[in-house]
């Protein structure tokens, strides 16, 4: 039976792999990998092939098939943001298990992961550390920061080094964070830097880095489930949605952490707040024409820590068109625009998701026109009743808000 050996080499230095690792190293016929580390242990009496990407390396051993034992070199862990894990599926395709069949036999060996190596390095537990890597994402790296007291890095080299990193955390007012910087980690010229982001946003570091972010102000909530206090929100004289209908609203919306989501008609931007904390990585745009409620929503989105919380003064749709393209949107006013505003949405994305409170019963049947003339699917209408209680003297009394009409409507059978 022929055996692979998928191994996990560290950070690349022969002296961090683990023992078993260098031993199936040593006993194989062939190395493949990258030619850096199959330099760094290949054998005199070994066959050797330079190759990175699953598909290359899977082919090269089926083309070989008289070398019985080979190694597959992975840097890092190979749970770690590997290879290892779209090899592991090319294997199950082609050879109907991970593990190989009876003719050819696939073992996986870990290795030292780089936050590991660096964490140990600097003296931090990354067990509680939010792990993002930029390589070829678009994550949202300042709202990790924001939201996490520790953040751990594996940058790009390109639009996510660590001196861009750094300038975007300068930009939004996260420059005192303490930053630690690990370049060539395990080699002799291993080289790590602890400074503020501050003063590292005009240096230049390897492309191909790792980075912990420390961020002792980073938002914190004792709770995570939606439903804020109304009196938490700075109010002013503009209408603000209740906690309970806003926490309903909300869930509604079905977000996830990364979506863009508008608030048209913002109010006060309690909906915001609510929005923008539960999609840390999302962006979310507060439209809002009143100039009071803008003030206000400039208030609570400082009360409140959201730097993901964008406002937009101006009209719906005309104030959305230079936007990007919504992936939820809730519609708490429209100023008679209604039509046009999901005319809007729609045209941008024909798959969003939309979310329409009203009070007045003229304002349903004109909700509910345009669901139809939209062609929207997964139709749900709620109608909330709330009352609290008041104290009068030694009684609490039930005082009923108005009723209001929460309609949640998902996509649409065809683009506008």
């Amino acid at each position: 039976m022929r055996k692979i050996y998928i191994i996990g080499i560290g950070m690349g230095n022969p002296n961090t792999i683990t023992v078993k690792g260098g031993k199936c190293i040593s006993e194989s016929d062939a190395l493949i990998g990258a030619k850096r580390m199959v330099d760094s242990f290949k054998l005199d009496n070994q066959e050797t092939a330079f190759a990175i990407a699953p598909d290359d390396i899977l082919n090269w051993i089926e083309v070989h098939k008289e070398i019985k034992n080979i190694s597959v070199l992975m840097s890092g862990d190979l749970g770690f943001f590997s290879g290892a894990k779209k090899l592991r599926t090319l294997v199950e395709d082609q050879y109907g298990s991970i593990w190989g069949n009876e003719q050819i036999h696939f073992e996986y060996i870990p290795g030292i992961s780089s936050i590991c190596y660096f964490s140990s390095a600097i003296g931090i537990a990354w067990e509680d550390a939010e792990i993002i890597s930029l390589h070829g994402r678009d994550d949202k790296d300042i709202s990790a920061v924001l939201n996490h007291t520790k953040t751990f890095f594996l940058t790009d080299g390109t639009d996510h080094t660590v001196r861009k990193i750094c300038g975007r955390l300068v930009e939004s007012g996260l420059g005192n964070v303490l930053v630690f910087v690990g370049e060539r980690l395990s080699y002799e010229d291993e080289r790590i830097t602890k400074a503020t982001a501050l003063e590292l946003y005009e240096k230049d570091f390897e492309p191909l880095s790792v980075m912990i972010v420390l961020n002792d102000n980073a938002l914190y909530r004792e709770k995570n489930t939606l439903g804020i206090r109304d009196e938490e929100f700075i109010r002013g004289n503009v209408p603000m949605t209740k906690e309970e209908v806003r926490t309903i609203t909300v869930s509604k919306l079905n977000l996830s952490k990364n979506h863009v989501v508008y608030d048209i008609g913002a109010g006060t931007g309690s909906v915001s707040v609510e929005m923008a904390l539960a999609c840390p990585y999302g962006d979310i745009y507060a439209i809002e024409t009143n100039p009071e409620g803008i003030n206000l929503i400039n208030e609570n989105k400082s009360n409140f820590g959201v730097k993901n919380l964008h406002i937009i003064k101006g009209l719906a749709p005309e104030a959305t068109e230079n936007l990007p393209a919504a992936d939820r949107a809730f519609i708490g006013g429209s100023k008679g625009n209604l039509d046009e505003i999901i005319k809007s949405l729609v045209t941008k994305n024909p798959e969003v998701r939309v979310v329409i409170n009203v009070v007045a019963l003229e304002s349903l049947v004109e909700a509910v026109a345009c669901i139809k003339k939209y062609g929207f699917k997964d139709i749900d209408i709620t109608q909330i009743n709330v009352s609290k209680a008041k104290a009068l003297g030694h009684y609490n009394l039930m005082m009923g808000q108005n009723p209001v009409y929460i309609i949640a409507v998902q996509g649409i059978t065809e683009a506008v």
